[in-house]
């Protein structure tokens, strides 16, 4: 099962019945295309239950991107808005037409301007208002609905549309107007125009520059439409495209996408909804070509795929856009019968032509920084997939790069446009995010490193392992599975003396090259597939062309090889590059790298600042890549309400953006918290579903994610035996199928399953790779859990010591559900030894840690030890003492997503519940709360967090 995440219908829109009609209809698509299909529609049921008859199997599946012209999405309805407005006066179409043209696509807020320049007489707009159609606000027309403004659009002849839109140009006379100047100039010109296009590139660099990604696609759209130069028309598609899939409208960019063939958007494409062994081949391809042509003439390159925030980016996207919008302005085909009245007259249309003659000079290639979206100064940094070595600009031939960017005083944005921060007050990305070449490793010594472990039948790659499983024979056994690193010495004693952590130190800002960005890209699509192989290829490529890799990608290498001290100066580098307004792709690389570490604390913070420097960055697509990180830091630390809630919301914006291999991996993440709350049920619908999709796609990562949900929960419910064999399993998958990080993570449960089933053989060989791992890179956690085992596996009295251990790391570390597992074994041991009292304090302290947590299946084996020492459970609890501790779980998750400031509409799409259902839970809360306002419940819920109690969620 999927979690649903259908985004909400809009009211007054569709009469029940159609609404009705659209559920049934959705539930035979695909979960993604489901979201896309109602954003696609503007949220209107009876326009989505009208397309969906009319996609493809391929559509419909997700393989092949939804359409995005309007009379492709709903013909019917939009031809019945279409007959609502021939029926108005000509002077009401009018101004109709001219306040759509000013809203859609490029929103520029200059119809009142263009109403008093033409002298129109704004009372016609009563017919409007009477008809129930439109009426007047106070910066302009409202119209009654999306489909009503692109009809108003679309019958106004074409000739009539390059009239307003020229008038709209003539009245955008700012200074920091004249992106929206030049959309509009584009939009009215009557064909093919070298100069216009050109214009129009020179502006979307501008507005991307700014953080304007939907306006620079829009621009850029344009300009292809515009340009007479075949191959540069491709190239400006396929910027476009990369335009359209940072700004999160991934079904557009997949349509633009089609028109070219570049390698890097392809594999971000294939990345985030593709096969992702395909995205790494393709990307690595795209790094090779990059450094050739960069050292060829012109030094041209490809720049960000998706401006430096995602880990992953992509798509392609449509064609010209014509839902309401000036984009659709040129072509006599979009003109309907009939067309209204000419906007000759009251002055319109009297603003000045442009010369058409071609200057026969396409964009130039700029380099992007790594992580693109916000460039080092609003000059450079166009986020460019593509680039043309030719210079752009009045006819005059420059050099092209960064460094004609940066000298180029025709591309320096001197004020903001409508509503727009200054260009100078973007984040700049500087080079301290960028991992530094690592530095030639001493050849190793025998005092260094200890000899790997003997490999475990269950922990260790098969004879029969893909050509990604290491086959040397200095491997270490898969346990070693975290990409973590190993420190300088391993530490021997039981509680060893923890490290204090050193701030990175200060590297002056600088634009890293195009390839490293790619590099990271094909990092990721590694890291999804758990491909050793891929992972070495890639540090290969970056050697041989001496290009800067990610910290994260020598470190996985290193960890995986069994070159433990290595790993850990390399993830330890990445860790630290987590400072506020750094480039979202290196902080959710830092996010990575601090997980592996097991510090889950700075990895909260680095997938935190993530998101929030990529919503900074107007580039959303990489919002839900940094929580799919951020999940697990919120699983280690017991908060699993919280979590899933972060989670489902995070799905929903991965599908409506087109990222379905993240959704997946969330998917996996949610079911990871459903067996730490013991929803049996819900976790093996939501594994199941997980899993399909990832082995159908070489999704290593959350297909292993997946197995080990299901056996946290075997194990958290007694069935050890049955942990046993998942964990087994999950070591023998190979590539795209398991993944090394997880079979580590999973090290410690699996040594307690196999114990609790007699296999200590097995489970000693597993301790003792882990335990060399947590030595490395000195986590508290690590080592706390490493103690654990050899609890586990030591006889009688000697375990008591060694659990002792492990509970004093313990309290270093933030694995506070760990801690509490630890207290429950350490409690069922002392039980066995006799030593009741201390035994009846360590279970009862466990018990009321899993109530906390909202973990009754461990909560359960805690009950059930204390009964069996003779000791009174004490009643069951669904949290602590607090005031929201009698909601119960669904309160407590809609109680909680209110206080955040969600609408009961949104809190409804989130959970796929009514609106209805939601106030039902609200009142519930308010009873049970005794409060009567929203104020009141924010104010509660933050006291709550900050005494302690927020642990519940």
């Amino acid at each position: 099962m999927v979690t649903p995440v259908n985004p909400p219908p809009l009211d007054r829109t569709s009469p029940p019945q159609l609404t009705n009609a659209w559920r049934e209809l959705a539930a035979t698509l695909a979960d993604g295309v489901r979201v896309r299909v109602l954003r696609a529609v503007y949220g209107d049921p009876r326009a989505a239950a009208e397309l969906v008859p009319r996609l493809t199997d391929r559509q419909a599946t997700g393989l092949d991107p939804l359409p995005t012209d309007p009379a492709e999405l709903a013909p019917s309805l939009l031809r019945e808005r279409r007959a609502e407005i021939r029926t108005l006066p000509d002077g009401t179409r009018l101004l109709l037409l001219l306040a759509a043209a000013d809203q859609y696509p490029v929103p520029t807020d200059a119809f009142l301007r263009a109403v008093m320049a033409a002298r129109l007489d704004t009372r016609s707009l009563d017919a409007a208002e009477a008809a129930g159609i439109a009426h007047a606000g106070a910066g302009g027309v409202v119209f009654r609905d999306a489909w009503t403004r692109i009809a108003a659009y679309e019958t106004g002849s074409p000739a009539d549309r390059r009239d307003v839109h020229r008038l709209l140009a003539r009245v955008l006379g700012g200074a920091g107007e004249t992106p929206w100047r030049s959309w509009h100039r584009g939009a009215g010109a009557p064909g093919p125009s070298g100069r216009l296009a050109a214009e129009l590139g020179t502006a979307a660099r501008k507005a991307a520059s700014a953080g304007r990604l939907p306006l620079a696609r829009a621009l850029t759209e344009r300009a292809a439409a515009l340009c007479p130069d075949p191959s540069e028309q491709a190239r400006l598609l396929t910027r476009a495209a990369g335009y359209a899939w940072r700004a999160g409208d991934g079904e557009r960019a997949r349509r633009l996408a089609a028109a070219g063939s570049e390698d890097a958007l392809t594999g971000v494409l294939a990345l985030r909804a593709g096969n992702a062994g395909e995205a790494f081949d393709a990307l690595v391809s795209a790094v090779v070509r990059v450094e050739a042509a960069g050292a060829g003439e012109g030094g041209a390159g490809i720049g960000a795929v998706d401006g430096g925030g995602s880990a992953a980016s992509g798509a392609g996207a449509g064609p010209l856009p014509t839902d309401g919008g000036a984009g659709s302005a040129v072509g006599p085909a979009e003109a309907d019968p009939g067309a209204g009245p000419r906007a000759t007259r009251a002055g319109v249309g009297t603003g000045s032509r442009s010369p058409e003659a071609s200057v026969g000079a396409g964009p130039r290639l700029a380099g992007a920084a790594f992580g693109g979206g916000t460039p080092p100064s609003a000059a450079d940094s166009d986020g460019d997939l593509t680039a043309s070595p030719v210079a752009e600009g009045e006819g005059r031939s420059r050099p092209t790069g960064v460094a004609a960017d940066r000298a180029s005083p025709s591309t320096v944005r001197t004020s903001p446009g409508p509503g727009e921060a200054p260009a100078g007050a973007v984040p700049v990305a500087s080079a301290a995010v960028v991992a530094p070449a690592p530095a030639p490793a001493p050849a190793p010594s025998a005092g260094l490193a200890a000899p790997p472990a003997p490999q475990s039948a269950a922990f260790a790659a098969p004879a029969s392992a893909p050509s990604g499983a290491t086959a040397t024979p200095s491997a270490p056994p898969a346990a070693v599975d975290s990409p973590v690193s190993a420190p300088r010495a391993a530490v021997a004693t039981p509680a060893p003396t923890l490290p204090v952590a050193t701030p990175a130190p200060t590297v002056a800002p600088r634009t890293p090259a195009p390839a490293t960005h790619l590099l990271a890209r094909a990092t990721e699509a590694a890291i999804y597939t758990g491909d050793l192989r891929r992972l070495r290829e890639a540090v290969r490529v970056a050697d041989r062309l001496g290009v800067v890799s990610p910290g994260t990608l020598g470190g996985l290498v290193a960890a995986f090889e069994g070159r433990y001290e290595d790993a850990r100066e390399l993830l330890e580098a990445a860790a630290g590059r987590c400072g506020p307004g750094g480039d979202p792709t290196v902080l959710i690389h830092a996010g990575i790298a601090a997980l592996l570490l097991g510090d889950h604390t700075r990895a909260a913070t680095a997938t935190l600042r993530a998101a929030a420097s990529a919503r900074a960055r107007g580039t959303p697509v990489t919002v839900p890549q940094a929580m799919e990180f951020r999940a697990y830091a919120d699983f280690w630390t017991g908060r699993p309400r919280a979590g899933e809630a972060a989670v489902v919301d995070a799905l929903w914006q991965a599908h409506a953006t087109g990222q379905d291999n993240g959704a997946c991996h969330l998917q996996a993440a949610l079911a990871m918290f459903s067996a730490l709350t013991g929803d049996a049920d819900l976790c093996h619908e939501r594994a199941a579903s997980a899993r399909s999709y990832a082995l159908a796609r070489g999704l290593g990562l959350p297909a292993a994610l997946a197995q080990w949900a299901l056996a946290y929960l075997d194990l958290s419910s007694g069935r050890s035996a049955a942990a046993a064999a998942r964990l087994r399993a999950l070591a023998g998958f190979g590539p795209g199928h398991g993944h090394r990080a997880i079979r580590h993570l999973a090290a410690p449960h699996y040594v307690e399953a196999a114990v609790r089933t007699g296999d200590t053989r097995v489970a000693r060989v597993a301790h003792a790779d882990y335990h060399r791992w947590a030595s490395a890179v000195r986590s508290p956690d690590d080592l706390a859990l490493s103690a654990r085992c050899r609890a586990l596996l030591a006889p009688g009295a000697e375990a008591v010591d060694h659990y002792q251990v492990a509970l004093d790391l313990h309290s270093h570390g933030t694995r506070d559900f760990e801690r509490a597992r630890t207290e429950l074994l350490f409690g069922s041991t002392l039980r066995r030894l006799r030593r009741r009292t201390e035994a009846r304090d360590r279970l009862h302290s466990a018990l009321e840690a899993f109530d906390s947590f909202g973990a009754p299946h461990c909560a359960a084996q805690a009950r059930s030890e204390l009964r069996a020492l003779g000791t009174p459970a004490g009643p069951r609890r669904t949290g602590p003492d607090t005031p929201i501790a009698g909601l119960t779980a669904q309160q407590l998750l809609v109680a909680r997503m209110a206080a955040e400031g969600a609408t009961n509409r949104e809190i409804a799409a989130r959970l796929a519940l009514s609106p209805r259902t939601i106030d039902h839970h609200l009142r519930g809360v308010f009873t049970r709360l005794g409060i009567r306002s929203r104020i009141e419940l924010v104010r509660l819920i933050a006291e709550v967090d900050e005494s302690g109690g927020g642990t519940t969620g």
